[in-house]
């Protein structure tokens, strides 16, 4: 049976009337966004900076004017979403101790992975990014690397200080990222393999911490309890959005 190529998606009818009216400051944003939309739709390969413009209602001559090209658009999407994230995760995690820190990396790193750009972004690493190898690069370095630096400083902190056992902190904040990771994508319906959609993001969020600060503890019946917080802490902890 001969093979059939994939059909791409259509790519809508020009559009008389903008997604949004903004003002110029607001621009960069505005286009970013309509990248995001479009990356996602098409890939990035495919993905034209005609069809960025017309998503973000401005001229293809407007792109130029803040990205030189399709490459550096993508690298802007990503310092405002994946990067933005560990930068903010940098500069608050100072306070409280090192089990409070992580639970704080969590909360957000989940919310993160819950997020339609993490969903886009996810895709477009597993699909195409090996198409790109400098965008692989600055996705390696920026936002792997970095980002599992800052979550095995906190595991480091936490053996140091006889919260969590013995183990090789960056080894325990890889298998920590991929735990939220496919715990994210199993409990999304549209990725194909939602063996986790019945379940509330909080369900979710719950039994992966309280698993995950089990599998690092020194003892059981430690967990939480280096800030205080009685051993059930980890029933329902609330997500946040930021």
């Amino acid at each position: 049976m001969p093979r059939t190529k994939p059909v791409k998606p259509a790519r809508p009818a020009k559009s008389a009337h903008p997604k949004w009216r903004r003002q110029p400051e607001n621009r960069p944003q505005q286009i970013i966004e309509a990248a995001l939309e479009v990356f996602g739709e098409y890939g990035l390969a495919n993905a034209r900076l005609q069809d960025i413009a017309e998503r973000a209602g401005v001229s293809k001559g407007t792109i130029y004017l803040y990205f030189p090209n399709k490459e550096e658009l993508f690298r802007e999407m990503i310092r405002q979403t994946a990067i933005a994230k560990i930068e903010r995760a940098e500069q608050g995690l100072n306070e409280g101790t090192p089990t409070a820190q992580l639970l704080t990396f969590m909360r957000s790193y989940w919310a993160f992975v819950r997020s339609p750009a993490f969903i886009t972004i996810y895709r477009l690493v597993l699909g195409e990014l090996h198409q790109f190898p400098d965008l692989a690069k600055f996705y390696a370095t920026e936002v792997v690397a970095r980002g599992q630096r800052l979550l095995g400083g906190i595991i480091s902190r936490g053996t140091d200080a006889g919260e969590f056992r013995e183990i090789d902190p960056m080894i325990a904040a890889r298998m920590l990222v991929a735990l939220i990771v496919m715990n994210g994508i199993w409990r999304d319906e549209h990725t194909g393999v939602p063996l986790l959609a019945h379940k509330s993001d909080e369900q979710v969020f719950s039994e992966l911490a309280e698993f995950y600060l089990h599998s690092i503890a020194p003892s059981a019946g430690c967990l939480a309890q280096a800030d205080g917080a009685p051993p059930d802490a980890l029933s329902f902890i609330p997500l946040t959005n930021d």
